[in-house]
């Protein structure tokens, strides 16, 4: 069945209602209730179904701006389910204001099952889950007339802005809970845009990322060119692909081998039905299957990509190796259950499967490792998404960190077949609900990356060793030739520290560079004795700022330092054993992404006080719900 979008009624302060158009008279329907405001796009209203499309009239005949948005729905249908529909803006043509920067031609603003309409975070996490971008949000918050009259825009370049609440509501209730504010004298040109010459508005750098993410074909050049700029020369850093020089978009050869390796991941992950961002994860970790895992990390955190995206291709391109070599099956369970917490499982696959063309060894322990995987229901894009749903929602009476190490304890169980269900999951983690363990932050990054400057603002922290100030307290801590009596000390000291700690729950810090995982290895392993929760603080930051960092460092270290550590900084793995949870530190030595914690807070206005729950812990809560 097809439905035509209601119209929109006016704020009564929008100066673009034009005499026949609708208002919102009082608009105090949303009053109390929080809402979203997001700018309102001048394009085409547009409707997708899972078989098919229209623009607001539902009998929209061919139009050639309509040509692309069909194509669209062609990649993205299979996705919509029966009965629901996207609604959204069709940007291809241009109106009256011209688009430079666009992210895609298609935008959505709402998703509907039948007369419901979707609560704003599911709409958005449904369509970037297609590949389709949402309306950057100007303001969210409680219903306030006076904040939204205070809302400036630019109108020479946004027609205006849309407000709606963040709940669900249904279609009669349409007219309370959606209005706009247009600009006035909007249209501003003598002939309708339908029957104008077509003029395609703008694609911005990030559009070929939206593209892969909604099904298109990967162009690895484009693809390059919209992870950002390399650094400058003498930075420290090479260019992120390695084997050649840099790749403009749309000229100049890619790397040899690189694209047909892109282009058959694309295939793989398309036959597998994976979308969004796990397809554009994928596809850049095809692209990048040859760069150094940290580096990959580090770079596309600081570029358009962020920190959560970031991470997830880094581990996809050092994981996949490992589905390549001969592997113990009685042990192939938990290796698997361990990296589904660190990535998509069928991604991954796919990503060593393409890899491992050239090598029919290699390539039959990738299928064999895809055939036990699947049997064991670990294929999914979230297969332990309803065991950790079902812990949470049975513990949901724990604070934070008991939850976790509950978590941490149920996915050990069930990689070694112990547990099967959320109630077994329940009756096998009983000694940790009460919380009564002591707590380890594990710093983990290169020298200067804000290890020690995110660490010594965490409240609550018990006792805090830092091998540099034991090396300090020696005489000099850039004093190396000590380092093992000093290694030796702090773990005297942590372990002093975790049983001081037990009783009370609190929290110790380890201040060291912790670079592999034989370093991380050996405060792991006397947390364990003290049956301590882990929490790995992974700094990420790409070279380029960490060589400007140590240049104006009160202690700086030398050059070829900083250059080995580097080399050798392998972040841990979410799942690798040594740590309960990792909390991601960006460039701005805030948490940007968490692994290992059984759910997030329910988001609220007010990001501050998400990111300060649990600080009796040292760490922040996790800002997303990860494995």
């Amino acid at each position: 069945m097809r439905t035509h979008y209601p119209r929109t009624p006016h704020l009564p302060w929008s100066p673009g209602a034009a005499a026949d158009d609708v208002r919102a008279a009082g608009f105090g329907g949303p009053a109390g209730c929080e809402v979203v405001v997001t700018e309102k796009l001048d394009g085409e209203n547009t409707t997708l179904y899972a078989d098919g499309l229209h623009a607001r009239s539902l009998d929209s005949g061919h139009h050639p701006s309509r040509a692309w948005v069909k194509g669209l729905q062609s990649r993205i249908g299979a996705g919509i389910p029966a009965g629901w529909r996207v609604c959204g803006e069709n940007l291809y043509a241009r109106h009256s204001l011209p688009y430079e920067d666009l992210d895609s031609w298609f935008y959505g603003f709402s998703v509907w099952d039948g007369e419901h309409c979707l609560d704003w975070d599911r709409t958005v996490s449904f369509l970037h889950g297609l590949g389709v971008p949402t309306p950057r949000v100007l303001w969210r918050g409680v219903f306030d007339e006076r904040a939204l009259r205070r809302l400036r825009l630019d109108t020479t370049r946004q027609e205006g802005y849309v407000v709606r609440t963040v709940a669900s509501f249904t279609r009669a209730d349409f007219g309370r809970c959606v209005a706009k504010w247009v600009r006035g004298g909007h249209v501003q040109t003598d002939t309708h845009w339908m029957y104008a010459q077509v003029v395609p508005n703008g694609l911005g750098p990030q559009a070929p990322l939206w593209a892969v993410r909604s099904g298109s074909e990967p162009d690895a050049a484009q693809l390059t060119a919209a992870l950002g700029p390399e650094p400058a020369p003498g930075s420290g850093a090479g260019p992120i692909v390695q084997g050649a020089g840099p790749v403009l978009a749309g000229d100049g050869p890619v790397l040899s081998g690189v694209e047909p390796v892109v282009a058959e991941v694309a295939g793989r992950l398309d036959a597998s039905g994976r979308t969004g961002e796990a397809r554009l994860a994928g596809v850049l970790a095809a692209l990048l299957h040859r760069a150094p895992r940290a580096r990959i990390g580090a770079r596309l955190a600081a570029g358009p990509l962020g920190m959560p995206l970031a991470r997830r291709v880094a581990d996809l391109v050092g994981l996949h190796p490992y589905l390549q070599r001969p592997f113990p099956d009685e042990g192939r369970r938990a290796g698997l259950v361990r990296m589904a917490l660190a990535a998509d499982l069928g991604v991954l696959h796919a990503l060593a499967g393409a890899t491992a063309a050239g090598d029919p060894e290699a390539r039959e322990c990738v299928e064999w490792s895809a055939l036990f995987a699947e049997e064991a229901g670990l294929l999914g894009p979230d297969p332990l998404g309803p065991l950790r749903t079902g812990l949470r929602d049975a513990l949901g009476g724990l604070g934070a960190d008991a939850a976790d190490r509950c978590w941490a304890q149920a996915r050990e169980a069930f990689g070694g077949g112990g547990v099967r269900t959320a109630e077994e999951a329940v009756a096998a983690t009983w000694r940790w609900r009460d919380g009564r363990f002591p707590r380890l932050v594990q710093l983990c990054g290169p020298s200067g990356s804000g290890k020690s400057t995110y660490a010594r603002s965490l409240p609550g922290v018990a006792a805090y060793i830092s091998l540099d100030d034991l090396r300090a307290a020696r005489g000099s801590r850039a004093d190396q030739r000590a380092n093992a009596d000093v290694l030796r000390e702090g773990l005297d000291r942590l372990d002093a520290a975790l049983a001081a700690a037990a009783a009370t729950g609190g929290t110790v810090v380890w201040d060291a560079t912790s670079l592999t995982e034989q370093q991380r290895g050996l405060a792991g392993a006397v947390a364990r004795r003290r049956d301590a929760l882990v929490t790995q603080a992974v700094v990420l930051v790409e070279e380029a700022e960490l060589v400007r960092r140590n240049a104006v460092r009160s202690h700086p270290v030398p050059a070829e330092v900083l250059a080995t550590q580097l080399h050798r900084f392998s972040p841990p793995y979410p799942g690798s054993g040594t740590a309960h949870r990792i909390r991601y530190i960006g460039a701005g030595g805030t948490v940007e992404d968490t692994a290992g914690s059984i759910g997030a807070p329910t988001r609220t206005a007010s990001a501050g006080a998400a990111a300060g729950a649990g600080a009796g812990a040292g760490v922040a809560v996790a800002v997303g719900e990860d494995g």
